[in-house]
């Protein structure tokens, strides 16, 4: 099975972390060093970007808490982390 984190990612899910974050093309070149080319490439259907573009884009979306859902019986899409339960102290026990 193949790790999440170099997991595919789709153009319609760059799409929409992008727009997640309010992000244009140039302020995510900027970001991450890809050129913006790249970037429009990545971003549509039926290009062919590399792994290690693919593999950029989601570690640079994730880490400003962006979950990538696959489509899974329904559509694919994104949502954001929830911080709370990602940082809320563990009460089990009481």
């Amino acid at each position: 099975m193949e790790n999440m984190q170099t997991a595919d990612i789709s153009p319609l899910q760059i799409r929409l972390a992008k727009a997640a974050l309010n992000l244009s093309n140039p302020a995510l070149s900027a970001a991450t060093g890809l050129h913006k080319n790249t970037i429009n490439a990545a971003e549509k259907e039926g290009g062919s970007p590399s792994k290690s573009t693919l593999r950029s884009l989601r570690m640079f979306f994730e880490a400003r808490g962006v979950i990538f859902v696959p489509a899974n019986g329904g559509p694919e899409g994104v949502r954001f982390a929830d911080p709370l339960k990602d940082n809320a102290p563990d009460i089990e026990g009481d």
